[in-house]
C-alpha cells in the first residue's frame, strides 16, 4: 500500500477475514507479536508476561487499522470485542469507565510496529465528564488533581480527535498563568482550573461545531478512530518516508487503565534508559518530572530533573525502576526506553523499547553487551549499522581552547541530545527552515520546544536548538532517530519565535545569523565554528590506531565491528578512483582494488587541447598524432594507478562520455566566433570548433554517440588507451611489481560490439608482450548498464571475462529517466506523493533494475561459470543496496573511497543477516 493510496478505497489486504481476533489483553500477547500488536502492545504484553507493573488494558491490532484504513469503516466483529474487554477491564477495576462517583479513567494510544516518537495521536484521561470529574476529585481527595485530568482531556481530545487548532487551547492556558501571574501551569489551583475547562469546552463547541461529548464510550470509540486516522497524517507519512518505514503497516490501538503522576509531588511521571542513549556510556540516564502526566516530559513544556535525582525525592521507587531497568535489559539484550509512571508512591511501568540511539552509542554499546556475555559479535554487527558508520564520519568542531586565542563567543550550553557538528543561520519555524533550504542554504531550527508539526523543518535543517526539554524530549528523540545534531534544554537562552530571535545575555541573534551547534557538549556558538575530521576517518587513515594506550574508546568499538564484518563478509569492496592520490586513500580505507577507473577524467585539464585536436582531425594522419600525443600521458597516469594499487585489480573503463563534453560550450563559442567576426577578427580554431560542436551537437547524447560506439567510430581511440595500459602494466611488470589490469568496455549493447572490440584488443595487447618481453595477464570485460545487455547477458558473456553493472545507467535507462533533468524538476513530488519511498538512484529499485541485474548474472553465470561480477554505480556504497547485491550473488562492489568504510560494513551484515543472527 503506497503512501498515497486513497484512505477508503477497499483492497483484499483491507477485507475483513471471517473469524478474525482484532482485540488482545495485555495477558495475551508478547514481544514477538510486533507485526499484529505493534512495538507498544507487544512490549507492554511482554512486561506483563515478565510480572512487571502494568497498568491493565488491551490493544487494538493493525489489522482492524487496516480494515478501517482501506474500506473506512471499522471491522464489524470491533465493536462487540472492544465490548467484551473493557467489560473484562471493568470488573478487574471494579468500576465503570466514566462512572460518575469512582469512574475508571483510561488512555487511547497509537503503537506502530516501529517506533514513530510523536507522529501519531494519544488521548489521555477518557472517560472523564462534568459528572465523573466531581466522582474524581472525591476518590482522590484532591480536587485541583480532577479538573487539571479534565482540562488535559478537552485539551488533548480537542485537538487529536475534533481537529480543534492545538494553539487556542495553549493561549487559553497561557492567559490563565499570566492573570494568575504564575508562570507554570502548576501553580495554577483548582478554581482557576475549572475556569479553564468551561473556556475549553467554549473553544471546542466553537471551533469543532458540537459539544465536547460526556458519553465516555463515546469519547473512546472516537480516539480509537482518531488513532487510526493519525497512520495517515502528512507528519506520519513525512517521517516514514525519512526512515523508510513501509506505508502498509498499520498501526495499533492501546486501551489502558489510567494511572496519574499528577496527583501531587508523590507522583510524577519520567522516562528512562538503561544506557545513555547519546553516548552509549553505562549508568543511570533519563528525565523525571515531578506532579505531571507523561506529555509534559516529552513535549519539553517544564524543564524535568535528572533520572538519579529521583533516588533523594523518592528511594523506594527509584530503586525498584532500578531493578526493573535491570531486568529489561537484561531480557531485552539491548538498550532499553522505558516510560514510567509514580502513582502517589507506586510505580507503573506503561512503555518499553528497544531504544533509539546515537550512532556512536550504537557501536558502543553493541561491543558492551558482547564484553557482558550477552549477545555475540555476529549480533553485534546487526546491532550497527552503514548509515550510523558514515555519521560517525563527519567532521566535528576543532576544540579551539587548546590552540590559544579566544575562540567563538559561546552563547550558551544545553542538553547534547544528539551528537554532531552543525552550522547555519538561526530560523526559528519549520517553513522558513524548508523555504531556506530548498534555496542552498544551512539552517539550524531554533525552538522553545519542538512538536510533531515541526518534522518536515527538522529534517530540512542541519541541526535542532530548543531552550526547554531533556534527552527524551520530542526533539531529541526524533534528531537522534533521525542522526541529526540537537542540543536541548538550553536555559541561558530565550527564545522569541514571535520576533524571530533569541537573546543569551545581552547578544541577541537574529534570524539569518550564524550559529554553530554542537551536539556532543551541548555548547551553542555565535558565528561558524571550524570543524576538524572526527577520529573515526583518522582511524581510517591509519593516523590512529585502535590499540593505543591513548585511544578514542569509540574508535576501539568501530574497530571490533570494522574487524568482524570484515572476516564475514563474502562481498570484496573495490574503489572508484582515477588518480593515485584517490587509490591511496582508498587502499587505507580498505579497499580492496579499483572497480571503476574513468579515463574521461585523465583528458581535462591542460590535455583538453589535445582531445579537441583529435575531434577536428580531418585525416588519419592528424589523429594518429593526436592519438601519439595523449599515449605517454595516458600510459603515466596508468603506471601511478597499478603502483598505488600494486597487487590489487585495477578496472580501467575506456572513454565513455559523448565527445562534445571536451568541448566549449555550443553558445559561449558561437557568442566568441560572432564577436570576433564583428571585429573582423575571426579565428580559423575557434571556426573549426564550432564547425565540430554543431556536427556532434546531439538532442538526447546520453544515449548518443558514447562508450563502445566511440570505438567503434573513432578508429584508434580504443586502441591508443589499452596500448597505454598494457605498456603501464609491461612496464610495472618489469619494475618488480604486480600490476593487476582489467579493461572495462563501456555501453555494450550487443555482443558484436563487443567482439569488434575486444578483437582488437587482443591484437594491442599481443603486439606489447612481444614488445616487451612480458607475460600480460589482461582480463577484458563489459560495463553493464543498458537494458538489452541485461537482457542478452548470455550472449555478452561469451565474450566477456567480467561484467560491472553500471547502475547509474541502468536505472536511467530502465526508468526511461534522464538524471539531471528529473531529480531538478519532479523528484521531489514523486517523493511527496510516495512514488518512491526513495530515490531509485540512491537506492537499487528492485523490483525494476534490480530484476534486470539478477537475471544478467544468472544467465551470464550459466554461459561462464567463472564469470567475475561487480557493480560500480553509486548503489556500490548504499547500505540497503549493498544487502540485495550480496543477496544475487555479484563478486564485489564499487564505492567512492570515503563510502568504503560503510561498504565493508553491509557487506559484512549482509553476510550475518543472511545467517539469521539478529534475535531482537
Amino acid at each position: 500500500m503506497s503512501e498515497n493510496k486513497d484512505p477508503h478505497v477497499s483492497t483484499p489486504e483491507s477485507r475483513e477475514p471471517a473469524g478474525q481476533k482484532f482485540v488482545y489483553d495485555f495477558t495475551e500477547g508478547n514481544k514477538d507479536l510486533k507485526d499484529l500488536l505493534g512495538g507498544k502492545g507487544a512490549n507492554l504484553a511482554e512486561m506483563t508476561n515478565l510480572g512487571l507493573p502494568v497498568p491493565p488494558g488491551f490493544t487494538i491490532t493493525t489489522e482492524a487499522c487496516k480494515v478501517y484504513l482501506g474500506s473506512g469503516e471499522e471491522p464489524a466483529a470491533l465493536r462487540d470485542e472492544v465490548s467484551a474487554h473493557l467489560d473484562a477491564l471493568e470488573a478487574r477495576m471494579t468500576k465503570k469507565l466514566g462512572q460518575a462517583d469512582d469512574p475508571l479513567l483510561v488512555s487511547v494510544r497509537s503503537g506502530a510496529k516501529f517506533s514513530m516518537p510523536g507522529m501519531m495521536d494519544t488521548v489521555l484521561n477518557i472517560g472523564l465528564s462534568d459528572a465523573s470529574v466531581v466522582g474524581l476529585a472525591t476518590q482522590s481527595g484532591d480536587e485541583r488533581f480532577a479538573w487539571d485530568s479534565y482540562r488535559r482531556l478537552i485539551q488533548m481530545f480537542g485537538k487529536t480527535v475534533l481537529g480543534v487548532d492545538g494553539d487556542l487551547f495553549e493561549e487559553a492556558l497561557e492567559a490563565a498563568k499570566e492573570a494568575k501571574g504564575v508562570s507554570v501551569d502548576v501553580d495554577l489551583d483548582a478554581a482557576d482550573l475549572k475556569k479553564l475547562v468551561r473556556q475549553f469546552k467554549k473553544i471546542v463547541t466553537r471551533d469543532a461545531g458540537r459539544d465536547f461529548p460526556q458519553d465516555p464510550r463515546e469519547q473512546m470509540d472516537l480516539a480509537i478512530k482518531a488513532v487510526f486516522d493519525s497512520w495517515n497524517t502528512d507528519r506520519a507519512k513525512l517521517y516514514r518516508r525519512q526512515e523508510r518505514i513501509p506505508g502498509d503497516l498499520g498501526t495499533a490501538v492501546n486501551v489502558c487503565s489510567m494511572v496519574f503522576g499528577n496527583l501531587g509531588p508523590d507522583s510524577g511521571t519520567g522516562v528512562a534508559f538503561t544506557r545513555d542513549p547519546a553516548s552509549g556510556h553505562q549508568g543511570v540516564y533519563g528525565d523525571y518530572l515531578q506532579n505531571a502526566q507523561g506529555e509534559d516530559v516529552v513535549a519539553g513544556i517544564r524543564n524535568t530533573v535528572a533520572l538519579a535525582d529521583l533516588e533523594s525525592i523518592d528511594k523506594k521507587s527509584y530503586d525498584q525502576l532500578i531493578t526493573i531497568m535491570e531486568t529489561l535489559e537484561t531480557h531485552y539484550r539491548d538498550l532499553c526506553d522505558i516510560e514510567f509512571t509514580i502513582e502517589r508512591g507506586r510505580l507503573w511501568m506503561l512503555q518499553t523499547r528497544v531504544g533509539k540511539r546515537t550512532a556512536g552509542a550504537a557501536f558502543r554499546i553493541a561491543t558492551q553487551l558482547v564484553d557482558q556475555g550477552l549477545i555475540d559479535e555476529a549480533e553485534a554487527l546487526q546491532r550497527v549499522n552503514g548509515a550510523q558508520l558514515a555519521q560517525l564520519m563527519f567532521p566535528r568542531f576543532e576544540d579551539t581552547g587548546a590552540r590559544g586565542g579566544e575562540g567563538p563567543q559561546r552563547l550558551g550550553r544545553g542538553i547534547a541530545a544528539s551528537p554532531g557538528a552543525a552550522v547555519g543561520k538561526a530560523v526559528f519555524d519549520s517553513y522558513t527552515a524548508i523555504k531556506w533550504s530548498r534555496s542552498g542554504e544551512k539552517v539550524i531550527l531554533i525552538r522553545r520546544e519542538t512538536n510533531p508539526d515541526d518534522l518536515d523543518g527538522m529534517i530540512a535543517a542541519e541541526g535542532i536548538l530548543t531552550s526547554r526539554g531533556g534527552k527524551t524530549s520530542h526533539a531529541a528523540v526524533v534528531a537522534r532517530g533521525m542522526g541529526k545534531t540537537c542540543v536541548c534544554g538550553a536555559e541561558e537562552i530565550e527564545v522569541d519565535t514571535k520576533r524571530r530571535r533569541l537573546t543569551a545575555g545581552t547578544t541577541v541573534v537574529e534570524e539569518g545569523d550564524i550559529v554553530s551547534v554542537d551536539g556532543s557538549t551541548g555548547k551553542v556558538y555565535l558565528g561558524e565554528v571550524p570543524v576538524v575530521p572526527s577520529p573515526v576517518v583518522e582511524y581510517f587513515e591509519g593516523r590512529m590506531h585502535a590499540g593505543a594506550d591513548d585511544a578514542d574508546e569509540l574508535v576501539a568499538a568501530v574497530h571490533r565491528i570494522m574487524a568482524y564484518a570484515d572476516r564475514v563478509r563474502r562481498l570484496r569492496v573495490r574503489a572508484n578512483a582515477d588518480n593515485a592520490e584517490d587509490a591511496l586513500r582508498a587502499r587505507r580505507f580498505g579497499a580492496q582494488g579499483i572497480g571503476l577507473c574513468r579515463t574521461e577524467h585523465m583528458f581535462l585539464g591542460e590535455r583538453r587541447e589535445m582531445v579537441e585536436k583529435l575531434i577536428l582531425a580531418d585525416t588519419d594522419q592528424e589523429r594518429e598524432t593526436a592519438l601519439d600525443a595523449l599515449l605517454p600521458l595516458q600510459k603515466a597516469d596508468f603506471i601511478e594507478l597499478f603502483e598505488a594499487m600494486d597487487g590489487l585489480p585495477v578496472t580501467v573503463r575506456l572513454l565513455d562520455p559523448p565527445l562534445h563534453e571536451f568541448l566549449p560550450d555550443i553558445t559561449e563559442l558561437s557568442v566568441r566566433v560572432a564577436l570576433a567576426e564583428s571585429r573582423k577578427d575571426a579565428n580559423e580554431n575557434d571556426l573549426r570548433l564550432l564547425q565540430a560542436v554543431h556536427k556532434l551537437h546531439e538532442q538526447n547524447p546520453m544515449l548518443g554517440l558514447r562508450g563502445v560506439r566511440l570505438g567503434l567510430v573513432i578508429p584508434g581511440l580504443f586502441a591508443m588507451q589499452v596500448r597505454a595500459i598494457a605498456e603501464a602494466a609491461a612496464e610495472r611488470k618489469n619494475a618488480k611489481g604486480d600490476p593487476r589490469a582489467e579493461i572495462m568496455i563501456p555501453l555494450v549493447g550487443t555482443v558484436q560490439e563487443l567482439e569488434i572490440v575486444r578483437e582488437e584488443a587482443d591484437r594491442v595487447i599481443a603486439e606489447v608482450q612481444a614488445a616487451t618481453g612480458t607475460n600480460l595477464k589482461l582480463k577484458i570485460g563489459t560495463m553493464i548498464e543498458l537494458p538489452r545487455a541485461a537482457l542478452t547477458a548470455g550472449q555478452i558473456a561469451e565474450a566477456a571475462e567480467f561484467f560491472s553493472f553500471g547502475t547509474n545507467d541502468l536505472t536511467q535507462t530502465v526508468w526511461g529517466f534522464s538524471r539531471d533533468d528529473v531529480e531538478a524538476s519532479f523528484f521531489t513530488a514523486y517523493l511527496e506523493k510516495g512514488i518512491f519511498g526513495v530515490s531509485p538512484f540512491e537506492t537499487i529499485d528492485r523490483d525494476g533494475v534490480g530484476s534486470l541485474v539478477r537475471s544478467a548474472v544468472e544467465a551470464g553465470r550459466a554461459t561462464r561459470p567463472d564469470l567475475k561480477l561487480g557493480i560500480c554505480g553509486e548503489h556500490g556504497g548504499d547500505p540497503e543496496s549493498v544487502h540485495f547485491f550480496h543477496e544475487v550473488g555479484l563478486d564485489y562492489v564499487s564505492c567512492s573511497p570515503f563510502r568504503i568504510p560503510v561498504a565493508r560494513l553491509e557487506a559484512g551484515r549482509a553476510a550475518a543477516e543472511s545467517r539469521g543472527s539478529d534475535s531482537r
